[in-house]
């Protein structure tokens, strides 16, 4: 029996985003009977408490009151309380699974105390995290510093997509890698979930652009919005984000604004995954604008539904989208939005099929979890 300690994210069931998900995902979709799966959780309890979700052994971790520190802690208790139960419980050559950098700054110590044990340290670096604007620049300093320390100290770095991987080579040189993606479901079109959603906002059918994405500055939303005003298009711009309360907001109204322009709707989120699915189906176009990060399961999700993708051009959409959409730069967009709304009917379905197969080939969670099993039955 393969031991699998997962570190890093929140705990299963699954409540948030990304890594979350992916757990979810990995125990909900797992095949092969040799791997035995242990999720830390971040609790309010004591740490040690166990319960079995689908097959998997969860175990919690006591959240820490330092603040932005918890998540530094929080992995660092996992990590420590996981050697203990590998002991007790005489598990031989254990994975340690970490998701995401933030521990990277003390992996050193951390690592000799996996190898004592006989143990792996696999880490999944979770895109560029620091460059991500919600950090202010001493974290940001941190971050780079971790992931720095986790490429030279981990046995084994995941990325979800090519395009970090190739960054991580560049930046660090030698970094023992391989890419496995992130995965998406297939969800049914329900007829008619949307159409009450859409009346709501006076959202017609095929009229309209989407944006699906977090409400952070490095999602694009300024260029976005700036393109479109300067655009003669017919068509709304909706956007689906947590704005509500969110001093960007403001920010970006003053930049653009996009408060003059009545064809520009944000309509805050959508949870409801089969009503979310029908209006992406239902847009002329999803616009997605992230620039930091890896395998988006925004973009896969679109690539899966919606029939034309308008994704901005950096190395990490280019190698999930491919030949599958239209590419936009900064000053671009509306240059494209041109271009989709002259293309034909026929020219669209080839980048919808193209789309298409491309998910079904390489980024179903079934597909992505087999690869992980692999990964993980494979001692050499």
């Amino acid at each position: 029996m393969q031991h699998v300690f997962i570190i890093g994210s929140r705990g299963l069931p699954a409540k948030y985003g990304g890594f979350e998900t992916f757990v979810e995902e990995l125990v909900s979709h797992q095949q092969s009977d040799q791997i035995k799966y242990h999720v830390a959780r971040l609790s309010e309890n004591e740490t040690g408490k166990h319960l079995t979700y689908q097959a998997a052994d969860v175990f919690e971790i006591k959240k820490r009151n330092f603040g932005a520190a918890n998540v530094i802690f929080y992995d660092r208790d996992a990590i420590v309380y996981a050697i203990k139960y590998i002991k007790s419980n005489q598990i031989t050559n254990p994975i340690f699974y970490v998701l995401g950098n933030t521990l990277g700054a003390f992996i050193g110590h951390y690592m000799k105390l996996i190898h004592k044990i006989g143990g792996t340290l696999f880490v999944n670096p979770d895109g560029l995290e620091w460059q991500r604007s919600k950090w202010i620049k001493p974290i940001q300093l941190y971050l780079k510093y971790s992931e720095k320390k986790m490429a030279e100290h981990a046995d084994l770095i995941i990325s979800d997509n090519q395009g970090i991987e190739d960054y991580l080579k560049a930046e660090y040189g030698h970094v023992v890698s391989k890419v496995i993606a992130y995965g998406t479901n297939n969800v049914a079109i329900v007829p008619g979930v949307a159409q009450p959603w859409l009346d709501k906002y006076g959202i017609q059918v095929g009229a309209y652009y989407l944006v699906v994405g977090r409400f952070v500055p490095e999602n694009n939303y300024e260029a976005i919005i700036r393109n479109f005003m300067a655009s003669s298009t017919t068509h709304d711009l909706v956007i689906i984000t947590n704005h509500l309360g969110d001093p960007y907001f403001e920010k970006l109204r003053l930049l653009t604004n996009f408060d003059q322009d009545k064809r520009i709707k944000f309509v805050g989120t959508v949870y409801d995954k089969e009503q979310l699915t029908a209006i992406r189906k239902h847009a002329f176009a999803y616009i997605h604008g992230h620039a930091v990060g890896g395998t988006n399961p925004g973009l896969l999700e679109a690539m899966s539904t919606t029939d034309l993708n308008l994704v901005f051009d950096v190395s990490f959409n280019h190698n999930v989208a491919l030949d599958s959409a239209l590419f936009w730069q900064l000053d671009t967009l509306c240059e494209v939005m041109n271009q989709a709304e002259n293309l034909d009917i026929k020219s669209v379905e080839v980048l919808a099929q193209k789309a298409r197969q491309i998910i079904s080939e390489k980024y179903t969670w079934g597909k992505i979890v087999e690869q992980y099993e692999e990964l993980f039955l494979n001692e050499s």
